[in-house]
C-alpha cells in the first residue's frame, strides 16, 4: 500500500484558496531534506503558476526553523499556509498548529492527525481505508502470495477535514461551500 500524497499538493492549494478567497500571497513550509520534497515543491508551484496564485516557500528542518518560517511568513503577510506531507513534519504538527493558531494563519495540511491535534484542515488519504485494504493483503500473504507478486496500491479515498473550533480561534469564517464539501466537520 502506498500513502503518496505528495501530488495532492496542487488540491490542497485550491482548498486552501477557497478558505481564504482573493489571498495575495500564500506560504509553503517544506522540509528541504525529505524524500519527495522537490517533487512536491515542484507540483505546487506548478499548480501556483497555473493559477496566478504567488507562493513563498519556507524550509524548516528543526523546531527553531519551523518558529522562524512561521516568523517570517506572517511578517511578510501571507494570508495562508501549506505544508508539505513530511515525517518530520508530522512529528511537530503540534507546533505547527500551535503556530498557526497563535499566528492566527490558516492552514491546510496533509493528514487528519494535525486536526485532530487541533489544525484547521486536512485534505489526504483515508488512512483507516487504506488499513482495511492492506489486511486484504496480509490475507492473501499468510495464504500464500508472495508479496512481491502483490501490486502496489494507491490511496482511494481522500478525505477533507475542517475543524471549526480552530476556525473561531483564528476568527476565521469557513466557507458553506467547502463545509459542504468536508467529510468531517470537528465542532
Amino acid at each position: 500500500m502506498s500513502y503518496f500524497t505528495l501530488a495532492m499538493g496542487g488540491k490542497r492549494l485550491g482548498l486552501l484558496r477557497e478558505l481564504v478567497p482573493g489571498a495575495p500571497r500564500i506560504a509553503l513550509l517544506v522540509n528541504p531534506i525529505a524524500s519527495g520534497a522537490a517533487l512536491s515543491l515542484k507540483e505546487v508551484q506548478a499548480s501556483a503558476s497555473a493559477i496566478g496564485q504567488q507562493i513563498d516557500v519556507f524550509h524548516a528542518s528543526t523546531n527553531r526553523e519551523i518558529d522562524t518560517a512561521f516568523a517570517a511568513l506572517v511578517q511578510r503577510q501571507d494570508a495562508a499556509v501549506l505544508t508539505i506531507p513530511d515525517a518530520l513534519l508530522f512529528d511537530r504538527r503540534v507546533q505547527l498548529v500551535t503556530l498557526a493558531v497563535r499566528y492566527g494563519v490558516p492552514a491546510i495540511y496533509s493528514s487528519r492527525e494535525y486536526v485532530t491535534s487541533g489544525g484547521l484542515m486536512t485534505y489526504g488519504p483515508d488512512i483507516v481505508s487504506q488499513y482495511r485494504r492492506a489486511a486484504g493483503y496480509v490475507d492473501r500473504i499468510l495464504k500464500g502470495e508472495k508479496p512481491a507478486d502483490l501490486p502496489v496500491q494507491a490511496p482511494t479515498k481522500y478525505e477533507l477535514v475542517i475543524n471549526l473550533r480552530a476556525a473561531k480561534a483564528i476568527g476565521l469564517k469557513v466557507p458553506p461551500s467547502l463545509l459542504a464539501r468536508a467529510d468531517e466537520v470537528i465542532e
